[in-house]
């Protein structure tokens, strides 16, 4: 029978020290078995308790799944330039493909949609750990943003260096929508319930929702999100530790044949990671994917090793600092993955 190490408990510990309100819920995944943890600063917690979290950037490889599945139906190709999907663009300029936009490699940068002054508040306020971005959803676009931030930021037909870009994996949420015809939220939303099966994972927040917290232990609320917010596919996703569990169970057995396009190695990332569609890849073992999130006042982690079948998860409505989500992610892994070669 699993235990979680004694490093993956000092690291729960220090996470949860002075965190007033916190509801650190750790998940795992081995042989199909699945046990969910929760913790605060007291120890741990009844964890027959539910928790909805704000998911953040996760998001994006549930985006990335839908596009395998069009891709596998023959609907659209990785080498369509985003031309095809939004007519608006000019014909004569080069747009990027979705195969750029999912590996990062479009060219398009970090700050988007956000300019210089917006991203630079964003970034201070997230260090200092208080303030409205927290409190109050910063990433907003409608389509004329959209297409005038595509027409003002010129790009040459070539890959880029690796640059995480959440206005790339928006403009395939976007093009996915108008392939399905009915918008990006309703196909995902329909996606999530009918094709996964994952009950309590969904588009925006609702009163299920844990509130979040900064530093201060000062409550956040949750950021809104809404249909005509096209940065929703990068980070819009509302989830729970079981759901994304699920979600690996489904990743591993490949239960959904065309989930596998996403986790093929499609490009470069940094020196650690290569790049998946949407998923980061460990460099010396693509068996491994990985993605984490966060929004205002919410941290998350999921991590697969598809070989040896076993998953980490790791969810905390707080806005954790120096990757502690992370961290107590890839150690749970770590032991897990050291419990199947006993």
């Amino acid at each position: 029978m699993f235990e979680i190490g004694e490093e993956t408990l000092r690291l729960i510990r220090k996470t949860c020290r002075g965190k007033n309100h916190l509801k650190l819920t750790l998940g795992y995944l081995t042989d199909n078995h699945t046990v969910i943890k929760v913790f605060n600063e007291n120890g741990e917690l009844d964890s027959s308790i539910k928790y909805h979290y704000e998911i953040g950037s996760i998001t994006k490889t549930f985006t990335t799944s839908l596009l395998s599945k069009y891709v596998f139906e023959n609907k659209l190709s990785l080498n369509d330039s985003i031309q095809m999907y939004i007519e608006e663009l000019k014909g004569e300029d080069y747009y990027p493909t979705l195969l750029r936009l999912a590996t990062h490699t479009s060219g398009f940068g970090a700050k988007l949609p956000l300019n210089n002054w917006q991203y630079l508040n964003l970034f201070l306020d997230l260090i200092k750990g208080s303030g409205d971005i927290n409190k109050h959803n910063p990433l907003n676009m409608d389509f004329n943003k959209m297409k005038m931030l595509i027409e003002n930021n010129k790009l040459k037909e070539k890959d880029y260096s690796w640059k995480y870009s959440n206005f790339g994996i928006a403009l395939i949420g976007y093009g996915l929508g108008i392939v399905s015809a009915k918008g990006y939220w309703n196909t995902m939303n329909d996606y999530l319930q009918h094709e996964l099966g994952l009950n309590d994972t969904y588009l925006g927040t609702t009163n299920n929702n844990l509130q979040g917290y900064d530093k201060k232990n000062n409550d956040c609320g949750n950021w809104q999100w809404n249909e005509g917010n096209l940065i929703s596919p990068a980070g819009a996703i509302t989830s729970t530790a079981e759901d994304l569990l699920q979600y690996a169970k489904i990743i591993m057995n490949e239960d959904k044949k065309y989930m596998s396009i996403s986790h093929q190695k499609h490009g470069h990332g940094t020196k650690k990671y290569d790049m998946g569609l949407g998923w980061w890849l460990l460099k010396n073992n693509n068996h491994v994917m990985l993605h984490g999130g966060g929004t205002g006042c919410f941290s998350t982690f999921l991590a697969i090793d598809k070989e040896k079948k076993v998953a980490s998860v790791v969810l905390a409505n707080y806005r954790l600092g120096r990757n502690d989500d992370e961290k107590i992610g890839i150690s749970l892994l770590e032991s897990l993955q050291k419990s199947k070669n006993r």
